[in-house]
């Protein structure tokens, strides 16, 4: 079995390669015949899927049984400020891989994210709810969703958020280099949802990515907290105890001119994965922790 990659250099990236070399995740088992497959790493150094003869080009010579799309435009105010770029990365790039994955006849897994929905909610999200995104970032990825599904048969959409990895920059690592440096941090108290532990993510996708149950998937963290709730375990669990106080959105975003509406409540309900492959995602607390006692930053 080959599989592709985008995005390799990354976080989620990162953890799909060493899973699938070693077999296994932290909360267990891979199916066995993704163990040891042939991959295909690709980044923005080796492969632009902006650039749609490239990626028809690519796909069509190494024929993969599964792309995974990992590669995406993250950085939410970037996205505000280069509107163009965001919509290349997260929109036309999805088509790109969608396009040509349906010509060979490839199974497609996009990666996709909670700030499709308005963030206004009073209750978890679940796959069906109607998306409204409120930034740029948002937007693209929610178009690029709408490419996925459209220009091939055999896509998996699957949204995460507030997700932390071993390889890469992330919230956790801000967190704990940030009291190191200072010896406390601010953080907001009034946005809500669920951290996301890359190795439980990985897990998943390979779990759905041998089958044949294509649509729309939610793959976050069990249980929900706000950004403060998550630092002050981060603290708590790197040994910093009472180092994070709480701020508001507006506090926030006055003190550091902050361009991007963030979404206030966007935690997401894994009721596909309860109704399909199941939901073996860890509680955010429990996959933290264990997070923390391997990191090394």
């Amino acid at each position: 079995m080959k599989i592709m990659i985008t995005g390799s250099n990354g976080q989620l990236g990162n953890e799909l390669q060493r899973i699938i070399k070693s077999g296994k995740s932290e909360i267990g088992n891979i199916p066995s015949s993704i163990v040891g497959a042939d991959v295909l790493p690709v980044d923005i150094d080796t492969l632009d899927i902006t650039d749609f003869n490239a990626v028809k080009e690519f796909v069509n010579d190494n024929k993969p049984d599964i792309i995974i799309n990992c590669a995406a435009m993250t950085n939410v105010d970037g996205c505000e400020s280069n509107y163009e770029t965001a919509y290349k990365v997260n929109a036309v790039g999805v088509r790109n891989l969608a396009v040509s994955a349906k010509q060979i006849g490839a199974k497609f897994i996009h990666v996709s994210t909670d700030y499709v929905f308005a963030g206004n909610g009073k209750k978890p999200y679940v796959e069906w709810d109607i998306i409204n995104p409120q930034s740029v970032y948002g937007a693209s990825k929610a178009l690029g969703e709408k490419y996925a599904l459209s220009f091939c048969d055999k896509t998996f959409i699957v949204r995460t958020a507030w997700l932390y990895g071993y390889i890469g920059k992330n919230f956790v690592k801000t967190v704990r280099r940030v009291i190191k440096a200072n010896g406390g941090i601010s953080v907001v108290n009034d946005q809500r949802g669920n951290p996301t532990n890359a190795s439980d993510l990985a897990h998943h996708l390979l779990k759905i990515a041998v089958t044949e149950e294509y649509g729309i998937y939610h793959c976050t963290g069990k249980g929900e907290c706000s950004w403060y709730d998550f630092a002050a375990k981060i603290a708590e669990y790197s040994g910093f105890a009472g180092a994070v106080t709480p701020c508001t959105t507006e506090e926030y975003n006055t003190k550091f001119n902050v361009p991007t509406k963030r979404p206030m409540y966007s935690s997401l309900r894994n009721l596909a994965l309860e109704c399909s492959v199941g939901d073996e995602m860890r509680d955010w607390q429990e996959a933290l922790k264990e997070y923390i006692s391997k990191v090394e930053d």
